[in-house]
């Protein structure tokens, strides 16, 4: 069988650099393969998937080597259009992707540049939509949407071009866990039924390895480093190694004294054919488990019974009621449309709820302006396009301080300290549009940690971040709240809350229907299935292999990750 993607010692180098982004990349892919690419950012995964899909070289020029055949022609030979109907693309950033008014419209543009017959456009643009169950929002416009069903939209239309590949740009990015467990679902489902060969690059290896991958390719510092099955790699323990998170399980197995080589079936939390297995676990679980006292804070926000709603007959928020401490990082779970954003801006002061009481410090902060409140309380939005509004960089991360007033001098040192925090200091003097989307997010939190608030939301902080920026961000907040900061983590990210919070609140459907350890909280099926949360990998691998507390292996994991972040 011939490959429909080769590479062949193929190298790439942008204009105007002096070191090339690709090096002698050699690899096939088959028809009919799924492929999932991974490696830490800048390892040159984004410059090989836009030589796949022809943005390299028509929108990113440059100097290649070696050769590259998409479907069996070179790219440069192609027009971007030629090359579309082989590869289809879906975006990270689904909003740059739409170009319809409507949902309908935007699905049935391909059809429209194909000149397909408007009746026959209909029935394809409706099969295509019901193939991802978005009919019912056909009229809708797509930025009305959440993250997933925008991303169902942009499937569907690529879907309508009839590509023989699909390549996925972290197509998990901003949603929920039950959403991104229906994403992974869909490719999954459209790679078995259509015969479609599948590309995906992700971060987030336990999502992507909920369903199956044929190959898993490793990239590092513009190169291939390792290929191979799922098996292969998990058990081989190279993952940490390019910049990704191990499923959580299996950091358990080793914590508990258990080596991971030559055991198959790692890449799903499964029964093990391990002899002792159980038995070590339990002892492991038992001596390790305990749960730790909570530590008595100093109330920093309280919120009393907030109801609010665009609608008094159909509130969004219902009597909420939670309290962060100084130094506290709490987590609030839910699914999309819980209300958690609702919540958020009560506390910001963008909203104000229709009753209950907010107190900052002790002090009634409803006659607080939303200035006022910014001062103490910093929010940083999901998406970094809105919250970006500068040119440069260090402009952007220093404007709240020029606006308020602060020496040139102070400017310049506390946004040089906050970028070398967050990772970004090395493009201290470029333009925000060379930003990759998860540099935007860390530009957007470091826009905030500027101005030294004693409370900060975060929503959705680790987005779109590779294993080592995601750990020596959350170190940082981590350091930040040992020094009195209060964080409110808004996050689907389970794994996140499970290593940093120190407790966690479900809400759903506007109401808080949990509060308790982040451990207990999510290896409660009852909890974990209403709120359309994602029950931890940790407890289904525990209850899987018959451990005696699902719970308490889950504290045992979490008190060792604590452990090992004290010794460093």
């Amino acid at each position: 069988m011939k490959p429909i993607i080769s590479f062949q010692h193929y190298g790439f180098k942008y204009k105007n650099q002096s070191e090339p982004t690709l090096k002698d990349i050699t690899l096939d892919v088959y028809p009919g393969e799924k492929i999932w690419i991974a490696g830490p950012s800048g390892s040159g995964k984004s410059t090989l998937a836009h030589c796949i899909n022809g943005l390299i070289p028509f929108t990113y020029g440059g100097e290649t080597s070696g050769s590259l055949i998409v479907g069996g022609e070179e790219p440069v030979n192609l027009s971007i259009f030629e090359l579309s109907r082989t590869v289809g693309t879906i975006l990270q950033d689904q909003d740059s992707q739409f170009v319809g008014l409507s949902v309908g419209e935007d699905v049935a543009f391909v059809m429209e540049n194909k000149a397909l017959p408007r009746e026959q456009m209909k029935v394809d643009v409706v099969t295509a939509l019901n193939m991802v169950d978005m009919l019912d929002y056909i009229e809708h416009s797509p930025y009305e949407l959440s993250g997933g069903q925008k991303q169902h939209v942009s499937l569907a239309g690529v879907l309508s071009t009839d590509a023989e590949v699909l390549l996925f740009d972290e197509p998990l990015a901003n949603l929920d866990p039950a959403s991104g467990r229906l994403a992974m679902q869909l490719i999954d489902d459209i790679h078995r039924d259509r015969g479609k060969t599948i590309i995906i690059i992700e971060h987030r290896v336990e999502d992507v390895l909920q369903q199956p991958v044929d190959r898993i390719v490793l990239m590092n510092e513009g190169s291939i480093a390792v290929v191979g099955t799922p098996d292969e790699i998990l058990s081989s323990g190279v993952l940490r190694q390019y910049g990704l998170r191990p499923p959580l399980y299996a950091d358990a197995l080793e914590y508990a004294g258990i080596a991971l080589d030559a055991i198959k079936g790692l890449s799903i939390p499964q029964k093990l054919d391990v002899a002792g297995l159980k038995d070590t676990l339990n002892a492991w679980s038992e001596r390790s488990g305990v749960k730790p006292e909570g530590a008595r804070r100093e109330p920093l926000l309280s919120a009393q019974q907030l109801t609010f709603g665009y609608n008094l007959e159909h509130p969004v928020v219902r009597d909420a009621s939670l309290n962060i401490g100084a130094g506290e990082i709490v987590a609030l779970l839910g699914n999309n449309g819980a209300g958690k954003s609702t919540l958020s801006q009560l506390i910001t002061g963008i909203l104000k709820p229709q009753s209950g009481k907010l107190t900052f410090a002790g002090e009634d902060i409803s006659s607080w302006s939303i200035r006022r409140r910014g001062e103490q309380i910093g929010y940083v939005m999901q998406n970094p396009n809105r919250m970006i509004t500068q040119h440069m960089i260090s402009e952007e991360v220093g404007l709240g301080l020029k606006v308020r007033g602060i020496a040139a001098s102070e400017i310049q040192e506390r946004v040089e300290q906050v970028l070398k925090v967050c990772g970004l200091y090395a493009f201290r003097n470029w333009p925000v549009s060379a930003l990759s989307y998860g540099q935007k997010k860390r530009l957007s939190i470091a826009a905030i940690l500027v101005l030294e608030p004693k409370l900060i939301i975060l929503d959705e902080p680790t987005a779109g971040q590779d294993y080592q920026h995601y750990k020596e961000f959350m170190d940082f907040i981590h350091t930040l709240s040992e020094q009195g900061v209060g964080f409110l983590l808004i996050t689907h990210d389970m794994y996140l809350a499970l290593e940093y919070a120190d407790r966690a609140i479900v809400l759903h459907d506007g109401r808080i229907i949990a509060e308790d350890t982040v451990a207990a909280v999510l290896s409660n099926q009852e909890v974990t299935s209403a709120a359309r949360l994602k029950e931890t990998s940790l407890s289904l691998f525990a209850k899987a292999n018959d451990l005696t507390s699902p719970a308490q292996f889950v504290q045992a994991f979490i008190n060792e990750e604590k452990k090992g972040k004290a010794h460093e």
